[in-house]
């Protein structure tokens, strides 16, 4: 009987099932959405338990759309949002409180004292990462502060905290399994990256008890199997990596200096640096990329707020365009940006400025100006902020990047690909199998089971669908980066203060 991997792509708006064959391609794959919350300005939840029936209800259809029972399911990997943190009653196996999501503010007032404390630096020096909202650390401390009884079952060892991976296998196993990968912890402010454990002194900082955390293990190896409702069978749990380090090992690119970025809502540049933890003076994340077979890799990840977002923002906000589709039609309408350049930071902007207090700007409008100028200026505000992030690790890593491996909703926009590979001066590589945050964490759950014998044996399974190769005047390009630059500085500190920042923030 041909058998297959079963990938959980569970992801900040949607729950995803993809079946993969031995030869890395789709057999079968369902996807459900599921409620937002935003209970206040600046905070954004998840209803765990809605999480957790909408990845089962996926899984079930793709099993069944391709009319498979568990029995032809040799492993199960599970790729998911980061830093979004789930606390739960181990007794009850119901959660206290909503999931806090990622992109959730809440606590940017604590982060900010914090930093007046002066433990910013320490913490980085452990983590990798900048003290923000954006991570775990503050979110489960807020639980605990703000939830009833919270800090006391805490104490009596009656709950568990996870990241979504941690809870989707808790469910899994019913209850039998509490753990997370090595790349989740990482992105938890918690988990000291040198020593690869949970650290003391920043679980003391938090006032967050170590009897909550989840064991951590590597990104492939058999964790346990679930439990016999699920699919008939008990399956092997074998792979477990956060979104973005999982579509870095789908793209392949797992020699140091290979890059890939996840064209999205927002952007994610991510560059392999091997088994060294680079530290970034360019406001970069330093990160785990996965653990196999014992070794860790680890990588430079830069951030981008808004990537895709600013084409739903020209739909939903402007009306220039009825659906994103149209945006590449719309900005071939015209043979450049006409002096125009957009600047989209709605909420800010990412790496390398990491600036709460920038916001959008669109720069040298004219009479002369129309809806394709805005749209052209749009797409090349992605590239533009891409080519920030790469330079920036560029610098940090001493690593001339060769090229650009790329996924996400968005690079099915030639333009937009050969804009970038224009302005990057680097060619830009699609490949045929767009999934690749699934298929990393495929790959990593078949290794672990021998499904693949050797990560070799995969490597020649990536193809590229088009290549993109610069074509653009270089002197052109030049002038435009530095008309970019001026632009981003002046969108900068915007917003005065945090009474600003709270008042106006989306």
């Amino acid at each position: 009987m041909e058998k297959f991997i079963l990938a959980l792509d569970q992801g900040t708006t949607s729950s995803r099932a993809i079946i993969f064959d031995r030869r890395g391609k789709i057999k079968s794959m369902a996807q459900k959405e599921f409620k937002q919350f935003y209970p206040q300005t600046g905070w954004v939840e998840h209803d765990p338990l809605e999480i957790w029936s909408s990845q089962l209800e996926v899984l079930t259809e793709a099993m069944k759309s391709c009319r498979l029972d568990g029995k032809s399911i040799a492993a199960i990997g599970i790729t998911n949002q980061r830093e979004t943190t789930v606390i739960w009653d181990k007794q009850t196996g119901l959660p206290i409180y909503n999931a806090i999501v990622w992109q959730d503010r809440r606590t940017s007032e604590y982060c900010t004292e914090l930093k007046r404390k002066g433990v910013e630096e320490k913490i980085r020096s452990k983590t990798g990462l900048l003290l923000d909202a954006y991570f775990s650390a503050t979110k489960v401390k807020w639980i605990l502060d703000n939830v009833k009884d919270a800090r006391e079952k805490a104490e009596q060892g009656r709950l568990a905290f996870g990241t979504v991976d941690s809870w989707l296998i808790w469910n899994l196993s019913d209850k039998a399994i509490h753990i997370t990968d090595i790349t989740n912890a990482s992105r938890t402010m918690l988990f000291n990256i040198h020593k690869k454990k949970w650290d003391s002194e920043l679980l003391e900082m938090f006032d967050i008890p170590a009897s909550i955390l989840p064991e951590v293990r590597s990104s492939s190896e058999v964790y346990g199997k679930t439990k016999t409702e699920i699919l008939g069978l008990n399956i092997p749990i074998s792979g477990v990596v956060g979104d973005q380090q999982s579509a870095l090992f789908g793209q392949m690119c797992i020699y140091p200096g290979m890059l890939k970025n996840t064209y999205g809502t927002g952007g994610f540049l991510m560059l392999n640096t091997g088994e060294r933890p680079i530290v970034s003076k360019n406001n970069l994340l330093t990160t785990v990329a996965w653990e196999v077979n014992g070794k860790v890799t680890y990588a430079l990840e830069g951030s981008i707020f808004v990537s895709g977002a600013v084409v739903q923002w020209l739909r939903d906000g402007l009306g220039i365009i009825k659906s994103s589709a149209e945006i590449e039609n719309l900005a071939g309408t015209v043979k450049d940006n006409g002096g125009v350049y957009f600047v989209p930071a709605f909420t800010g902007l990412g790496a390398p400025n990491w600036d709460q207090f920038a916001r959008g700007v669109i720069f040298g409008l004219t009479r002369g100006t129309s809806s394709g100028h805005i749209a052209r200026a749009a797409i090349e505000s992605i590239a533009f902020q891409t080519l920030d992030v790469l330079k920036a690790m560029e610098y940090d890593s001493e690593i001339k990047v060769l090229e650009l491996r790329v996924d996400g909703g968005a690079t099915i926009n030639n333009l937009l690909m050969q804009i970038q590979a224009d302005i990057l001066d680097i060619p830009i590589i699609r490949p045929k199998v767009s999934e690749t945050t699934a298929l990393g964490v495929a790959y990593l759950a078949g290794l672990a089971v021998g499904y693949w014998k050797e990560i070799e044996e995969i490597i020649n399974q990536w193809e590229a669908d088009k290549k993109f190769v610069p074509q653009a005047n270089r002197e052109h390009i030049i002038r435009s980066i530095d008309n970019w630059n001026r632009a981003v500085d002046r969108s900068k500190n915007w917003l005065k203060d945090e009474t600003a920042l709270k008042e106006f923030s989306l």
